[in-house]
């Protein structure tokens, strides 16, 4: 069984998702760990090199790689954005959610290529959240609010969600 984790940057899946996966005994994968061996280098700095564009092609080899990977895996946030990668995800697939201010605090200081250069973090996390929301919709078959919870919460209802 696959359980996958989609949602903006700063909602928990990587740290929660891997904390589940360890309290329940699973696999645990990353996609944006997988771009980055693929790529040979960190995210911000393919990003840098090579542009989104290239970093969105790795990131849906990534996610056709982790198709039926048994355990759960957390899925960068704009992996929702490719028909074919939103079509991969089968099975159980919880969409974590936070609003974008918790976000922009969560990812302060971060080096997320989707917000160098803006000065109003909140206002460019909930500009892309508008539009990333309508695809994690479809593909969720549950939700987990993380605002105002601990790590520890959101890896219990990831844990929950897995035992189903």
């Amino acid at each position: 069984m696959t359980l996958w984790l989609v949602g903006m940057m700063g909602t928990g899946k990587t740290t929660a998702g891997s904390m589940a996966a360890s309290r329940l005994g699973v696999g645990f994968a990353d996609s944006d760990t997988v771009v980055e061996e693929m790529a040979g280098c960190r995210i911000d700095v393919l990003w840098e090199q090579d542009g989104e564009e290239a970093f969105r092609a790795l990131e849906k080899e990534a996610v056709a790689r982790l198709a039926g990977f048994e355990g759960i895996v957390a899925t960068g946030g704009g992996a929702v954005l490719d028909p074919a990668s939103r079509a991969l995800m089968s099975g159980t697939v919880a969409w974590l959610k936070a609003s974008p201010e918790v976000i922009a605090v969560r990812l302060g200081g971060s080096d997320r290529p989707l917000l160098d250069g803006h000065d109003d973090a909140v206002g460019r996390v909930a500009s892309i959240l508008r539009s990333r929301s309508g695809l994690y919709e479809e593909v969720a078959t549950c939700r987990i609010e993380t605002d105002g919870e601990s790590l520890e919460t959101v890896a219990q209802r990831i844990a929950a969600a897995w035992t189903g």
